[in-house]
């Protein structure tokens, strides 16, 4: 077989081909037209790759470090801007191990930021994921802040996970950023990582002045929990605690605005069977709710936990306005779908859009469908600059 044309196909998936030389054809093997081994394993040929489309080896060790956002999937986009990271070529290979402070879901270092924060793991609890960086924007006055929280399930990631473009874009408009760590399942189920996103937040607030931060004008980003986390706070009652002995409890939790990327309206695993036609539990949401078996999820004393854990639960006419993104595409599910095809769905996103216009809030709902690009084969644009645009629209700068 020959060996992996590196700077031709993306360094990912020729790491991807290698594991699995015995069951798909190398480069020029076909004569017709070149391998891909993205769309070789793109099984339902929506352009992301997820855990059950590429080799076991592949989930392992290399999976955590290629999916840049914690989404749970591949694009194309992330592929290529893992190749770049690398170089374009080849290098050491990935060792499989847990998420901790460095590493991505399911292992690999993550490469650093762009731009290296003003402020680096700073403590703001007692666990050792209670750690937050801050990138300072330059302005006059105190700066508006966007907080980026991981994705990974609850179950990995990292804030490292933050986008080099979505950091350098946020800065340059004079809008502060942090990306903040939490507990993962593995240590403590919900309400935990929301609990602890909370806290960073009020930490910050709490010394805001030294951060040069206006604490009126925050917001929050992620991609799946991250995303999660964001809804969560921005419409969960605050949780300030005026009587509270600990200073960083007495502030507010709640934030103006925020960007959600492949989000959750609902981590209710009785409304996903109901949406999705399924019958079985996402696996992420087992150790979220310290739940022992799928069957657990119709015991009605996990009931007050699934719906205090939706952001759609706590949803008011009071709560700022959201940009939602989806990147898997709009089509329907078959029935019975797993869990790693669904709960990423748009139709999370239309769920959220109804609840908020009833109420009155303004939701910005984007699709993929919405950046493709004629001529480019259904691939997305990168909704990065929406993004910003959105924060610069609602935070002031």
């Amino acid at each position: 077989m020959k060996r992996c044309g590196w700077r031709a196909i993306p360094l990912g998936l020729c790491l991807l081909a290698s594991v699995v030389a015995g069951r798909a054809q190398a480069p020029g093997a076909r004569g017709d037209r070149p391998f891909d081994p993205f769309r070789q394993f793109d099984r339902n040929q929506d352009g992301r790759l997820t855990k059950d489309e590429v080799p076991p080896r592949m989930a392992e060790t290399l999976f955590g470090r290629i999916d840049k956002d914690g989404d749970g999937a591949i694009t194309r986009e992330e592929d290529e801007a893992f190749q770049r990271s690398r170089g374009g070529g080849g290098g050491e290979r990935p060792q499989a191990g847990g998420a901790s402070q460095g590493r991505s879901p399911r292992g690999g270092a993550l490469p650093e930021p762009p731009v290296k924060p003003d402020f680096a793991d700073v403590k703001y609890g007692p666990h050792e994921r209670n750690v937050f960086d801050l990138w300072k924007a330059k302005g006059e006055g105190p700066r508006p802040l966007v907080i980026f929280y991981h994705g990974g399930g609850f179950r990995g990631g990292d804030k490292r996970q933050v986008s080099g473009r979505l950091l350098s874009g946020l800065l340059a408009k004079g809008i502060s950023v942090a990306a903040a760590n939490y507990r993962l399942t593995d240590s403590a189920p919900y309400p935990a990582q929301m609990r602890d996103s909370a806290r960073a937040l009020q930490y910050i607030r709490l010394h805001s002045e030294a951060y040069g931060i206006d604490p009126k004008r925050i917001g929050a980003t992620g991609g799946s929990a991250g995303a999660g986390i964001s809804q969560w706070l921005l419409m969960h009652d605050d949780l300030a605690d005026a009587t509270s002995d600990d200073p960083v409890l007495r502030q507010s939790s709640r934030i103006q605005c925020a960007v959600a990327t492949a989000a959750q309206s609902t981590y209710d695993p009785r409304v996903h069977q109901r949406m999705f036609n399924v019958t079985g539990v996402e696996s992420a949401l087992l150790p979220f709710y310290g739940l022992s078996s799928p069957e657990d999820a119709s015991n009605p004393k996990f009931f007050p936990l699934f719906e205090d854990a939706s952001p759609i639960t706590h949803a008011t006419k009071d709560d700022g306005p959201l940009m939602l993104f989806y990147p898997q595409a709009n089509e329907p599910l078959p029935e019975g779908a797993p869990g790693n095809l669904y709960i990423h769905h748009p139709k999370f996103g239309f769920l959220m859009k109804e609840k908020l216009d009833k109420l009155g809030v303004e939701c910005v709902l984007k699709l993929r469908e919405d950046y493709a690009a004629e001529g480019s084969g259904g691939r997305r644009v990168d909704p990065t600059d929406d993004h910003v645009a959105f924060f610069v629209a609602k935070l002031k700068p």
